[in-house]
């Protein structure tokens, strides 16, 4: 899979992108993160932070963090 969504479970921004790229028909798979900071070693290794939701698009060459560039950038790329 090209692109990876990580994720908390009640997020609601994580939620939104999820909802959105659903709606877009993109394919994507999802890494739940735990919701302690310190516990998401994953996401800083990919990302640099600990905050989600965290897209990483290898297609594209992405990784971005913040559900507002991350919707952007699915408009952009996948509408």
């Amino acid at each position: 899979m090209s692109r990876t969504l990580y994720q908390l479970d009640g997020c609601p921004y994580c939620e939104k992108v999820a909802d959105r790229l659903d709606e877009l028909d993109v394919e994507y798979e999802t890494v739940w993160v735990d919701a302690l900071h310190s516990d998401r070693d994953e996401v800083k290794r990919v990302s640099g932070q600990r905050g989600v939701p965290v897209l990483v698009d290898e297609e594209y060459g992405v990784t971005m963090a913040e559900s507002d560039r991350i919707l952007e950038f699915a408009e952009r790329s996948y509408a």
